[in-house]
């Protein structure tokens, strides 16, 4: 399985009360369903409005099950950000 870190941002950051935290996980869905048992209440629904980049690209509307993860790589997580 491989391992590597999920980085929150902004929202995301305040309701998992943590910057940053391994995964363990195979692929983008596996990943946010552990963050999810992790950190229930607020950080689940603010998961619902984020975007997300998986090594440095835009996962967009891919399906979440299809977006493999590797050995060391990162997950930032983005909430909607204001401003211009």
């Amino acid at each position: 399985m491989p391992k590597g870190t999920v980085r929150y941002w902004a929202a995301a950051k305040s309701a998992a009360g943590v910057a940053e935290e391994p995964y363990d996980a195979a692929t983008l869905a596996d990943a946010l369903t552990a963050a999810r048992d992790r950190h229930p209440g607020e950080l689940v629904r603010v998961l619902r409005r984020c975007s997300f980049l998986v090594d440095g690209n835009p996962v967009g509307t891919r399906a979440h099950e299809t977006v493999r993860l590797a050995e060391g790589g990162t997950v930032e997580v983005l909430p909607p950000f204001a401003g211009g």
